[in-house]
């Protein structure tokens, strides 16, 4: 896709309107946290739009987006790791309806998906991309993407069953 009009020029609020809900799905899905995903594309925006002359003529600049916000919530990931270290765990808010646990439990359990699995299944699943194209976009082979699914989903599967949350994550 595109962002050069017919006269030749690009124009960003074409790109960012076309692209700022799937960026923002996908971090949201690497993240589990709507704030961190809002920021993290908020970001990326910006340092697209300093390089816009250039990412602007690349065939799929929202690949690069994607890589910049892959790039920034793994930082922020090793960070918030470290800082949890050393802080003590508060729980979950007051009053929590049982959609939110729902969500809650989905994205805590994509968060403990190694970054391979987790990318993937945030393409696939979230921004509805082929495997073909997922791979083409990470540089490995089909295969490779199909594995990375096919642990993701089990893994999900079995942070999410109800043995996991009563025997955490092993059968007794």
């Amino acid at each position: 896709m595109s962002y050069v009009s017919d006269f030749g020029a690009s124009t960003f609020d074409e790109f960012y309107r076309g692209t700022s809900r799937r960026l923002v799905r996908y971090a949201y899905g690497l993240t589990g946290d709507l704030r961190d995903a809002q920021d993290l594309a908020q970001e990326a925006y910006v340092r697209a739009w300093q390089r816009w002359s250039k990412l602007a003529t690349y065939d799929n600049a929202e690949a690069w987006l994607r890589l910049v916000v892959t790039r920034q919530a793994t930082d922020r990931w090793r960070s918030r790791a470290a800082r949890a270290r050393r802080a003590p765990q508060t729980g979950l808010p007051p009053q929590v309806d049982d959609t939110t646990l729902d969500v809650l439990a989905l994205m805590s359990a994509m968060c403990r998906l190694p970054i391979d699995q987790r990318r993937a299944v945030a393409m696939h699943y979230l921004l509805d991309m082929p495997i073909a194209d997922i791979a083409a976009e990470t540089g490995v082979a089909v295969g490779t993407v199909k594995s990375w699914l096919s642990r993701g989903r089990a893994a999900l599967a079995e942070s999410l069953s109800p043995t996991a949350s009563t025997t955490g994550g092993h059968d007794v």
